[in-house]
């Protein structure tokens, strides 16, 4: 073997067993690497300010942001995650078969921790608009933090479920050394396809458009100057323009989720995923983890509180006394 093959291999020692490199042109592995340590360290970042904003200002624990904090908590670990994406750029891995299938759980999970938390948000604004009246008795921060906790604890139970087969075998699946792979069989596949895509669209598309008819009804009936209007998805009441206004933002929050989800799921549906080439598959997967990056920078660009929060934490503000009660 030559040394130039030699150079091609993950583990050059191993000539018999070794995986081979994705060999890529120099500029475009850059590029990739570039791309998606930026994307990384900036979901870190921003979403650790979030995490720190709802958890240190008393004014911010509202059920809304404890679903923003859940919110924030998986996006931050999916930043992190996009480290171990970054390693795999040239299709080796070095951390053994343990770490590798650690890994998988671990991004599965914290996605489907994000998507659960979307429904919740979407069920959330569904209440806050639909039935107003009801919303402050309904809708607590007790309630609110049990429906986190089982939505975690869902995902947590349901995807070790489905990887079973590759935690009780690590590297089973792996036809070289330098691989990374876990193998899902059918029914788990579209078991997961159905819990973290279909279903999850569906009813945050429904719950959303329900909402959107809503407030366009009470938009015009304010429009006509009518004190009272009967919806069909509630009681009579009026909505709060904060309320309104959280559900603007926190509807951008969704439209950029499914900009940015749908092209991996549809992939993975259309049964093609094997089929495109690198440059697509890093692209999608960019796009993919980039939603986690973004969603910061709606609340900054929609939520004063946020924008108030971050010059407070900047600042080292937040380290004075009592200032977890500033008035935000």
């Amino acid at each position: 073997m030559t040394s130039l093959d030699e150079d091609e291999l993950c583990f050059p020692q191993l000539l018999n067993s070794s995986c081979r490199k994705t060999m890529r042109p120099y500029f475009e592995s850059m590029i990739i690497y570039i791309i998606m340590s930026f994307i990384s360290i900036v979901t870190v970042f921003l979403n650790m300010l979030v995490i720190i904003s709802i958890s240190h200002f008393r004014q911010l624990h509202t059920p809304t942001n404890l679903l923003l904090l859940s919110l924030a908590v998986s996006d931050c670990s999916l930043g992190l995650l996009l480290v171990f994406q970054i390693i795999l750029i040239d299709g080796c891995w070095f951390l053994g078969d343990i770490m590798c299938v650690a890994y998988f759980v671990l991004y599965y999970m914290f996605t489907a921790a994000s998507i659960g938390t979307m429904i919740l948000i979407s069920v959330d604004r569904y209440v806050a608009i639909c039935h107003p009246l009801h919303y402050s008795t309904e809708v607590t921060k007790k309630r609110i933090n049990i429906c986190v906790c089982l939505c975690w604890m869902f995902c947590v139970i349901v995807h070790s479920l489905i990887l079973k087969d590759n935690l009780e075998q690590p590297g089973g699946y792996n036809t070289c050394v330098g691989q990374c792979v876990i193998d899902v069989n059918y029914v788990s596949g579209l078991t997961d396809m159905i819990l973290s895509f279909i279903f999850p669209v569906t009813v945050i598309i429904v719950l959303y458009m329900r909402v959107f008819v809503v407030a366009v009804s009470q938009a015009r009936a304010m429009r006509s100057h009518i004190t009272s209007v009967t919806i069909k998805c509630s009681t009579k009441g009026t909505v709060k323009k904060s309320e309104m206004k959280a559900a603007i933002t926190l509807g951008v929050v969704v439209v950029v989720f499914l900009i940015c989800v749908c092209p991996y799921y549809s992939v993975l549906l259309s049964g093609q995923d094997s089929k495109i080439d690198a440059a697509s598959s890093a692209i999608i997967m960019c796009l993919f983890y980039f939603n986690s990056c973004l969603n910061p920078l709606i609340y900054a660009l929609f939520y004063p509180w946020f924008r108030k929060s971050i010059r407070l934490i900047v600042t080292l503000k937040i380290l004075e006394f009592d200032s977890c009660d500033t008035n935000m």
